[in-house]
């Protein structure tokens, strides 16, 4: 783009920054339209009562996260490639469907005066639709092999049960039904896992930034330009966005944004085949989602709580930390999470080992 395409690198800077500006560009005109409107957020009755005061705060800056990523990567993105143009026309899609469906679930909330937005049997019908048709386009378009690549191991195959239907000539529909449920229970997983996560002022936001970088980094490593200027723009979006969600914050990412940063976590993963290592990166996420799941679990079984409140950031609130407190000290543990999964993917890459032998003795 603009005689930059021989540098690389500076595009995936001017990715960062550009998204970055775009949003802090936006945001302002977006908040006051949300006030205009009286748009804000609906805060849960059973949760830390010093947020109370946060109700009404304007929500849905995830619509300026996405137009930010969106304007980014048009402006960037390279198309000469058709097989890499498809990655980042899959992933974008993915980023956006989801956060269309952030966005009606955030606007039933303003609309129902109330905290819960969609019946979450809706929701999940159609974060299932999204995700399942993400990885059988993926798969039969791109080319994505039906595997699971844990760091030092072989490759874990979820093909073995694929079903192939004819479409005319010698265009076929190939539906490996293990690695379909395998991307179902990722992208789903870590979109409300980044969703639960969005619970304190900067937390989100700040969780999001560290990982897409790394997913930045093993993007540029594995040559996918393309995905690397996407998990690159997201990561200036998050920085711009903090200017205004930063403790007091201004405004609130909503589902809008939290879902559709979880899905587009999930899909770059998928289609850098670091679905584990993301895991890892991402762990943070994976521990709030955890929080709430043993919180519910053990209360259904006991009647007793694990935590003081879940998700596990609240647990902290209640145990007497300050609100900006929890949040720097996740974002330390997303950066160590963070590097601890690129090292791994680091060494996995530098020095891959050959299970050959090891199969032909097994066999």
């Amino acid at each position: 783009m603009l005689g930059f395409s021989a540098y690389p690198t500076f595009q995936v800077f001017l990715a960062i920054f550009l998204a970055m500006a775009v949003t802090m560009l936006l945001l302002p005109i977006w908040m006051r339209i949300l006030r205009i409107r009286q748009i804000g957020q609906q805060i849960r009755a059973d949760g830390p009562q010093r947020h109370l005061v946060k109700q009404g705060t304007p929500t849905m800056g995830g619509v300026a996260i996405l137009l930010a990523v969106l304007v980014t990567v048009l402006l960037l993105g390279r198309t000469y490639d058709t097989t890499k143009a498809l990655s980042l026309i899959l992933i974008s899609a993915a980023t956006l469907l989801t956060g269309v469906l952030g966005l009606v679930d955030d606007l039933s909330k303003v609309v129902k005066e109330r905290s819960l937005g969609l019946r979450p049997n809706a929701k999940m019908i159609f974060l299932t639709l999204i995700s399942v048709a993400f990885c059988l386009a993926a798969v039969n378009l791109v080319g994505i092999e039906p595997w699971v690549q844990i760091p030092f191991l072989p490759p874990f195959n979820l093909g073995i049960l694929t079903t192939v239907i004819p479409l005319g000539g010698d265009a076929v529909l190939s539906i490996p039904w293990l690695y379909v449920a395998f991307v179902f229970l990722l992208m789903v997983g870590i979109s409300n896992a980044v969703n639960l996560t969005d619970g304190l002022d900067g937390l989100a936001g700040g969780t999001v930034m560290i990982a897409m970088v790394v997913m930045a980094a093993i993007a540029y490593r594995s040559d996918q330009l393309n995905i690397a200027l996407f998990a690159a723009a997201v990561t200036g979006a998050c920085v711009g966005f903090l200017w205004f969600n930063s403790h007091p914050a201004g405004i609130f990412m909503g589902d809008t944004g939290s879902l559709a940063l979880g899905a587009a976590f999930a899909a770059i993963a998928v289609m850098t085949k670091t679905e584990v290592i993301a895991l890892v990166v991402g762990g943070i996420f994976v521990v709030e989602a955890l929080s709430v799941m043993i919180q519910v679990g053990y209360f259904k079984l006991t009647h007793k709580r694990v935590f003081l409140m879940a998700p596990l950031h609240h647990h902290f609130e209640q145990a007497g930390w300050s609100e900006t407190k929890v949040v720097i000290r996740f974002w330390i543990i997303t950066a160590l999470l963070a590097c601890i999964g690129f090292a791994l993917y680091f060494a996995q890459s530098l020095h891959p080992i050959d299970f050959a032998p090891l199969f032909k003795a097994i066999g």
